[in-house]
């Protein structure tokens, strides 16, 4: 990977989206995620990244996941099949539906035979239009996707997307026609997995 322990990754996700992300509208999505709470919530409540700050990182780190997976699949020449834009906007936003997602409660917990108040976060979604779906709403806002941007984004979450459940075809006909939205799928599953810690 390309990041290290120390990275500042709130300041690797700028570098990485200053670079590459030049679309219209992109300054004003900036912006926003500045003044939301995008760069101190946690990924999860308490699986994966769930401290403050874990959203960011694992943004990042699914960025990296997602370029070695386009980079192998594609023999190093993935850029004739998507765009380095196109490649960034998908792994850095994919999951801005967690803006103004979470919240901190206090619970009480015994350690080495004393209470104490403990911090923990819960779901409190002022906003409840789905996962990625959420998503590429979000995005839609501030600056047009294109379809394949689109489709990575909507069905990221792949079989643990709640419409799954109810037996839609969409997700894997999404997958055959459109072998990005696998691939990132599979990028942020790695991350998630293999890069990031669980939490209990």
């Amino acid at each position: 990977m390309y990041y290290g322990e120390k990275t500042d990754f709130k300041q690797e996700f700028l570098n990485i989206y200053n670079q590459n992300i030049k679309r219209e509208g992109s300054a004003k999505l900036l912006e926003w995620l500045k003044s939301s709470d995008f760069f101190t919530a946690p990924a999860s409540t308490r699986f994966h990244s769930a401290f403050e700050g874990g959203l960011c990182e694992h943004s990042v780190k699914v960025y990296y996941r997602f370029m070695q997976n386009l980079d192998m699949e594609y023999d190093g020449n993935w850029e004739e099949i998507i765009s380095a834009e196109s490649a960034a906007i998908i792994a850095l936003l994919h999951d801005v539906c967690k803006v103004d997602y979470y919240r901190v409660e206090y619970r009480n917990v015994k350690k080495d035979g004393v209470w104490e108040s403990v911090p923990y976060y819960i779901i409190d979604d002022k906003l409840p239009y789905g996962h990625g779906e959420k998503s590429v709403y979000i995005i839609s806002s501030f600056m047009k996707l294109n379809r394949e941007e689109a489709m990575a984004i909507n069905w990221h979450m792949g079989g643990y997307d709640m419409r799954v459940l109810g037996g839609s075809y969409s997700l894997s006909n999404a997958f055959y026609k459109h072998p990005i939205s696998l691939l990132f799928h599979i990028s942020d599953v790695q991350s998630t997995y293999l890069d990031e810690k669980q939490f209990s």
